[in-house]
């Protein structure tokens, strides 16, 4: 039987198990919108593609799933530009639809072309470095070799976004609905089990030390060792710090965590691990600028060093190892801890977990404190949150810095900071990508900088009926960049402070709900009389803006 190309698009995303995709539409996507018509894909507007983008990608790691987002031909595509290279630094399976103008008129300047023929630009080369596949279907012929490379790079155990661009006319042809037959959607490949002897030198050299630490990263939430690590932890008294991106692996209420360390962390681990540690046992962290305190040498000197990670090109990337294993972290840890379950009691346990952190533990007005005063309202609200949200619970976070230090992160939480390419305007359209792919109780965290990028995006939690709480850090000006011109260029700022908009009347227009927080009493109202699970909520809090966090960036 044949059938049109477009609809034979969808059906592959449908074999590929997507459940919605993320869009606008435009003339030269229009026939596989028209194929949509008939699926049951959810088809969701955004109100501009890179929101779209970012919602894809939050969708994908809410669900682990492959992601989908469509757009129609140049502008379209060129909107979902920096949402596809967050995913792409993030590994996210995400499927990119994008329209062209037909086939007939490359070259001759037609509406919107992007094929690269005669001046145009092409957008599939746009988009050839922040994707793992990407590909013009200029016929038909070959059109199942491409729909197999594009499945193979989703289904990677390090995968990535695919992009496929289709010309108009192309999308209207006609093709035997039997190519689906040759696509194979397999599984993604389990990673091979570590070798024997890789874990039994980790469990030699766990044994044999004294303090040994373990930093734990998001690749291991990605292989879903979450359990392992507390096990393994709990078994031998062994401290966990965390990368941003990792906070969470272990709960952060744990007696045995050190928080997540960073730049811009409080200290805790750094002083733990710099003072007291013998062994780092990193699992799925890199070691980039932000984790390494921008590759400060002290962190790794001294000690012996181990590195787990499923992509063997970040082992010994930046610091050289004692042990370098490249698989899969819960594969590895579920043979580590057959060792070690009958041999625990031949390693002698640190002392009592609250007495080895104790030394740590309360910073607040240390050295190693980077928030000395201006920062109680924003450390009682993720206070606050941490309690009446123990579980079950996602955040999506663009501000970073008051989260990483007074958000403690339960196990049965997800946090999800602003990574990839560190995008502002990311957290809402990412957080209700997030809704879509499971409902639970979410919240989107941002300063008044970021929101102006991305709030109309809050029409689309609107349209969908999809709850969120959406958290402005309100300070007339951009912190991160303020703080720098204070710190670093003699207080001469420029291009940071701006006036905001009324917030109460912008939530008004948006028809959701609002709360002005000036103060810690204003945080009692919020989380006792406000609806945070089942409704939309703009919630403004106010901070100094020339209160600095003690940190400098060195740049």
């Amino acid at each position: 039987m044949k059938i049109k190309v477009s609809e034979l698009i969808v059906r592959y995303l449908e074999l590929l198990g997507i459940e919605c995709i993320f869009g606008m539409p435009g003339a030269h996507i229009l026939p596989v919108y028209d194929a949509l018509y008939a699926s049951d894909i959810q088809a969701v507007l955004a109100k501009h593609e890179q929101g779209a983008a970012f919602m894809a990608g939050g969708y994908s790691k809410a669900s682990g799933k492959i992601a989908a987002c469509i757009a129609t031909a140049g502008p379209g595509a060129t909107n979902l530009i920096t949402g596809i290279a967050n995913a792409y630094a993030d590994k996210q399976p995400v499927v990119v639809i994008t329209g062209e103008a037909p086939t007939y008129i490359f070259g001759k300047g037609g509406l919107q072309e992007s094929s690269g023929e005669g001046g145009s630009f092409d957008q599939v080369d746009l988009f050839r470095h922040i994707t793992r596949y990407s590909k013009t279907l200029e016929r038909t012929d070959y059109l199942p070799q491409v729909l197999i490379q594009a499945s193979k790079a989703l289904l990677a155990s390090e995968p990535g976004p695919v992009l496929l661009s289709i010309p108009f006319n192309v999308q209207k042809e006609l093709v035997d609905e039997q190519v689906l037959d040759e696509i194979r959607r397999a599984q993604r490949p389990l990673p091979a089990y570590q070798h024997d002897t890789e874990a039994d030198r980790l469990a030699k050299l766990i044994l044999d030390a004294n303090q040994p630490v373990i930093i734990a990263g998001y690749g291991c939430i990605r292989s879903g060792a979450q359990a392992e690590i507390s096990e393994l932890s709990e078994l031998l008294q062994i401290p966990v710090a965390t990368s941003l991106k990792g906070k969470g692996v272990l709960s952060e209420h744990s007696p045995l965590s050190l928080g997540s360390i960073g730049v811009t962390s409080s200290g805790q681990a750094y002083k733990y691990i710099t003072e007291k540690s013998d062994l780092l046992i990193v699992l799925g962290a890199g070691f980039n600028e932000r984790t390494s305190y921008l590759w400060d040498q002290t962190l790794l000197s001294g000690r012996k060093i181990v590195q787990v990670d499923l992509d063997a090109q970040q082992l010994d990337k930046v610091y050289g190892t004692d042990l370098a294993i490249s698989g899969d972290i819960k594969s590895l840890l579920t043979g580590l801890l057959k060792r070690l379950r009958p041999l625990a009691g031949k390693r002698r346990p640190l002392p009592g977990s609250a007495t080895t952190l104790s030394a740590v533990e309360d910073n607040s007005n240390g050295d190693y404190s980077i928030f000395k005063s201006g920062f109680a309202v924003a450390a009682a609200f993720f206070s606050r949150l941490s309690e009446a949200f123990p579980n079950d619970t996602v955040v999506f976070d663009d501000n970073i810095i008051f989260a990483q230090n007074f958000y403690l992160v339960a196990s049965g939480n997800r946090y999800y900071p602003n990574s990839g390419i560190s995008s502002l305007g990311h957290a809402i359209p990412a957080a209700i990508g997030a809704q879509f792919a499971e409902p639970r109780p979410t919240f989107a965290i941002l300063g008044d900088g970021g929101f102006q990028m991305c709030c109309m995006e809050i029409m689309t939690a609107v349209n969908y009926t999809k709850p969120l709480n959406i958290v402005v850090f309100n300070n007339g000006t951009m912190g991160l960049i303020r703080k720098n011109q204070h710190q670093l260029y003699q207080q001469r700022f420029i291009n940071c402070d701006f006036i905001n908009p009324d917030y109460g009347h912008l939530a008004r227009a948006f028809g959701i709900h609002y709360k002005k927080v000036r103060s810690v009493s204003d945080l009692d109202d919020l989380f006792e009389h406000y609806d945070l699970r089942d409704s939309i909520n703009l919630i403004d809090i106010a901070i100094d803006k020339d209160a600095f966090p003690n940190y400098s960036s060195k740049r």
